[in-house]
């Protein structure tokens, strides 16, 4: 099973992503609170996938996924976006994401897309 980093600076969404994915036979191999940190642990565990969320402190989603996607081009990733952050979304897909999902997450909705990106 994929192996994944998740990356949210709200603690209780780390912990719903995580719940889901676990759950679900996935391994969660580390978290992240900021972009910045993203990129250290991306280095790091060199996760199959990352969930990285958008609107960050320090170092958004979509800085993280362009120096993600420099360390690694073949890195995949999705987008967490909050409603109404669309033309984010298409900035962060253009920066190499490979999918999105909006919050409040459905647990099925995450499991589609992860099932997507990594089988």
């Amino acid at each position: 099973m994929a192996s994944i980093l998740i990356v949210d600076d709200a603690a209780f969404m780390r912990m719903m992503i995580k719940d889901i994915l676990s759950k679900n036979g996935y391994t969660v191999v580390g978290e992240a609170e900021n972009g910045i940190k993203a990129i250290e642990k991306f280095k790091e565990v060199n996760p199959d996938l990352v969930i990285m969320d958008i609107t960050m402190p320090e170092m958004d989603g979509i800085q993280a996924v362009k120096q993600i996607k420099a360390i690694d081009d073949s890195a995949r990733i999705i987008m967490c976006s909050a409603m109404g952050q669309q033309a984010m979304v298409i900035e962060s897909i253009q920066a190499g994401a490979r999918d999105f999902i909006v919050k409040p997450f459905q647990a099925e909705r995450v499991l589609e897309a992860v099932r997507k990106v990594v089988g």
